[in-house]
């Protein structure tokens, strides 16, 4: 077992503060470790303190016309109006406020007193949108809409947190805001977030990978597809969509055209946020573990830019959003302690 952990990959120094460590009874070869670690803190492990955290609704009508759900801690203790910290998470791909790391980073912020919000992706609330327009990994315009009402509406600080895909896109609102982000939030962290799409895409689409977790996603984002295209039809070729086997050729199918990309290239090309991280111009915390299945560690960047605001975290465990933690089942309750402390001191 140790030799086999010996074989585990190093990131750059770790910022202050951030640290965690896989429990022993879910590590094991490292070609699987990420796997048990993803897998295991999605099904199995504690989301949540003694009692789940309870959310409020609001509906918000977006600038074309359609709707985003917003849910709301409704629990947390309430503070002065003009100090409380709000913290916003961006769900992943198919996520939403009850996904695992929702309730765990709600939990977190209740304890702490801070308000908590979870805007949902088009689709993702439960309820199929009303335009054709869906959500993708770029989708900085959405997320800069959101969080510009969001400072409208809230008197304190803000500090975001962007899960997987909701991670690009936020690190893609930060790069594309430049120096007016610190006039909304004050600073953003992406976890497990795939900043190359193409190598990320790559690797979901074979092995394991593909025959479980491009599964999963699918069986998930036809269905919804398949909803649009009876609101909008001839939206997409229906039998293609049907018969895409990978991200890639949904991608190419629906995804990409739908939001103004040529193809899955050039969406998986111009929506990545690798390229763009020295544009940044806030705290910005970019944390991927390096046994991420799907988060290829060769695909991270290695070298924070120069004079960068951005500070690199690549734990060697953790898996796809997982961060397991304690004894046996475990708990999910470790990653917004680690990155909600290092939220807090900026």
């Amino acid at each position: 077992m140790s030799a086999l952990l010996d074989q585990t990959p190093t990131g750059p120094e770790p910022p202050a503060g951030l640290h965690y460590d896989a429990p022993l009874w879910l590590r094991g070869p490292q070609a699987w470790a990420g796997n048990l670690q993803t897998i295991w803190a999605a099904k199995f492990c504690r989301k949540h303190g003694i009692e789940a955290p309870r959310y409020r609704r609001e509906r918000w009508t977006a600038p074309d016309g359609d709707f985003v759900d917003v849910d709301w801690l409704d629990d947390a203790p309430v503070g002065p109006a003009g100090e409380r910290a709000l913290l916003v998470l961006f769900h992943g791909l198919e996520g939403a406020s009850d996904s695992h790391y929702s309730l765990a980073f709600a939990d977190w912020a209740r304890a702490r007193g801070w308000a908590f919000a979870v805007p949902h992706f088009r689709g993702c609330s439960g309820e199929i949108n009303l335009a054709p327009r869906a959500y993708h990994s770029g989708d900085y315009e959405e997320v800069g809409w959101i969080l510009e009402r969001m400072r409208a509406r809230h008197r304190g600080p803000i500090v975001a947190v962007g899960i997987s895909l909701g991670g690009n896109a936020l690190l893609r609102w930060a790069q594309e805001a430049g120096d007016t982000a610190s006039r909304i939030v004050r600073g953003v962290a992406s976890i497990c977030a795939p900043l190359d799409l193409a190598a990320c895409g790559e690797a979901i689409g074979r092995g394991f990978n593909r025959q479980v977790y491009t599964r999963m996603f699918l069986r998930s984002m036809k269905p919804r597809a398949l909803q649009r295209l009876a609101l909008h039809p001839g939206l997409f070729d229906r039998e293609a969509l049907l018969a895409a086997g990978d991200l890639y050729e949904f991608d190419n199918l629906f995804t990409a055209p739908l939001h103004g990309f040529r193809d899955t290239d050039d969406y998986w090309d111009r929506a990545s946020a690798k390229p763009h991280l020295a544009r940044i111009r806030i705290p910005a915390l970019v944390g991927n573990p390096l046994n991420d299945p799907f988060v290829p560690a060769a695909s991270l960047p290695r070298v924070e830019p120069p004079g960068s605001w951005v500070r690199l975290w690549q734990p060697a465990h953790g898996g796809h959003v997982g961060f397991p933690h304690g004894s046996f089942p475990g708990h999910v309750l470790s990653l917004p302690q680690v990155v909600g402390s290092w939220l807090a001191k900026i």
